[in-house]
């Protein structure tokens, strides 16, 4: 055989080859979903409260957007149907994950950070708003789950005022949680203060740590906690039965977790979504397990900074008070080029993350206080993308 021949059957192999994983390639796009419109996006979008004539649904679609538990976005909405600028905010129970958050105090967190996004949403579209936290009484904790669904959270209630531009509306559109590396740079003395104000609560506070020997604690707890976690089936199973593997199920749902989450965008994305959608192992089991304890160690072992907010006690209105302050917290880091990411496993109270729970807050919260938040803090090293927000239509309940 000559060469020239030999040459030419190389080349058409090499086609070949090129084609058929193009082919592949074109395939998982399409079982990913790559056409697939992104509904789950809309919410991101700065006109999308302006579709609702109520103003009271577009305070609600700014609160939408806020950090919250396993992007479960666990809140519903009552209209007041007798004074239309009344309305109430409700733990949707329906929504609790029990396995990593039995007492639902994570829950709690969440509506305080939903409460201050329409704040400062208010000031921006002229209204004032004011938060009377659980108006009807304190949740019976014997019966938890329904006392959540007869007992409202908050009730909201605004006046109509001039609009007054807020420092911190614009970043309320930016992704709340960023979970890729982060430059090693440590904070000045000014963005520690910025950061520090944002607490008027004499019954809270922030405590900022970026010495190197409370760095490397920390992150030694993150890592504990996170293989504790990863060694917990029920715990890892709750979390899988809400992944999005494609765009289809993105849309369907809304809410829960997705390949974005670790840091995948663009095409890749796409590629993952659709071997993920071809072989769920890949996400579930050991491979789940051994993935999220190197994200962890990942995100450890390029973290600049931590930062806590502990409440002197753990009553419901703290849990929710502690949420308002991280939403501050968070928007306040954004206007200084900061991003942030909760780690919140060894905050977690099921009986495995018990060791490291007490430990950490008898090393950070002697005094008696409980810890609500651990969250990593820094500049970061690439962009993230959107996470999915439900329709908040989805959110409105009737009487």
């Amino acid at each position: 055989m000559s060469k020239r021949v030999v040459k030419n059957t190389m080349i058409i192999i090499l086609s070949c080859i090129g084609a058929l994983l193009i082919i592949a390639f074109a395939s998982l796009c399409i079982i990913s979903g790559i056409l697939e419109p992104p509904k789950y996006l809309e919410p991101w979008q700065k006109t999308y409260s302006q579709k609702f004539a109520d103003p009271r649904m577009r305070l609600v679609a700014h609160g939408l957007l806020a950090a919250n538990g396993h992007n479960m976005q666990p809140w519903k909405i009552r209209l007041d149907k007798n004074d239309n600028k009344v309305f109430y905010l409700y733990a949707d129970s329906d929504r609790l994950t029990k396995e990593v958050d039995p007492y639902a105090r994570q829950m709690m967190v969440t509506q305080g950070t939903f409460l201050e996004y329409i704040i400062i949403a208010g000031a921006e579209l002229g209204y004032k708003t004011t938060v009377e936290l659980f108006p009807e009484g304190n949740y019976n904790e014997q019966k938890l789950s329904e006392s959540m669904k007869t007992n409202p959270v908050a009730k909201v209630t605004f006046e109509e005022t001039e609009p007054k531009s807020s420092s911190l509306y614009d970043y309320m559109f930016w992704p709340d949680t960023n979970r890729a590396a982060y430059q090693s740079t440590m904070l000045t003395s000014e963005q520690i203060k910025q950061l520090a104000t944002t607490n008027a609560d004499i019954n809270m506070s922030i405590k900022i740590f970026q010495d190197q020997e409370n760095v490397d604690k920390l992150g030694s707890y993150a890592i504990k906690s996170a293989a504790i976690e990863a060694g917990v089936n029920r715990v890892m199973r709750e979390s899988q039965t809400i992944f999005r593997a494609n765009e289809y199920q993105k849309n369907k749902y809304r809410y829960g977790f997705s390949v974005e989450g670790q840091g995948t965008s663009g095409f890749m994305r796409h590629l993952a979504q659709g071997l993920v959608t071809l072989f769920p192992a890949m996400n579930s089991g050991k491979a789940a397990s051994d993935l999220f304890i190197q994200s962890t160690r990942t995100s450890v072992d390029n973290t600049p900074v931590y930062t806590m907010i502990i409440t002197d006690d753990n009553s419901r209105s703290s849990q929710v008070k502690s949420g308002m302050l991280y939403s501050r917290l968070l928007l306040t880091a954004h206007s200084l080029g900061l991003v942030m990411q909760p780690l919140s496993q060894v905050l977690e109270e099921y009986p495995e993350m018990k060791e490291p729970y007490s430990s950490i807050h008898r090393d950070y919260a002697s005094t008696g206080g409980t810890i609500q938040m651990l969250v990593r803090l820094g500049k970061p090293t690439k962009e993230v993308p959107q996470s999915m927000r439900r329709d908040v239509m989805d959110l409105l309940v009737e009487e």
